[in-house]
């Protein structure tokens, strides 16, 4: 395809004849500046384009593990291994203490228990938000290590 600069009348004919569109990629510029394309090819390449970068995009999973402020040792681990199984597949995980009634008077004991957390799973994640208290919950946010 050849190259050069053209006027209006000139760039429609010669884009008629090769059977394209004549189109304006920047109008701003001082004289235009347009382009002999097949512009149903170009949409279907920027579509396609557009679908390969959301693809890349990395989805991030949040999982969420819920505790109360008088967890057992035994719950307690059971659902540290799931965090870890959840850290080790790529996925954050949110980690809630709920108060239920009158057990929102031993909210030291929920921040404990988040701490606790938190601390034993240092070498699979990092915390990125602190607990923190919103109504009746507690929560925290650990991401997993690169």
């Amino acid at each position: 395809m050849e190259t050069g600069i053209y006027q209006l009348r000139e760039a429609l004919a010669k884009a008629q004849e090769l059977e394209l569109d004549l189109v304006e990629i920047s109008p701003k510029a001082n004289p235009p500046v347009c382009r002999i394309i097949d512009y149903r090819k170009f949409l279907y390449e920027q579509k396609k384009k557009q679908k390969e970068i959301k693809a890349k995009t990395a989805k991030i999973v949040v999982k969420e593990i819920r505790l109360g402020p008088n967890t057992d040792d035994h719950d307690f681990n059971f659902k540290m291994k799931h965090a870890i199984k959840f850290l080790q597949e790529g996925a954050k995980v949110k980690v809630g203490v709920f108060f239920k009634g009158r057990s929102i008077i031993y909210k030291d004991k929920g921040e404990y228990v988040l701490l606790r957390f938190a601390q034993e799973l240092e070498e699979y994640g990092k915390v990125e938000r602190m607990p923190k208290l919103e109504g009746k919950r507690m929560f925290m946010i650990i991401a997993p290590k690169k």
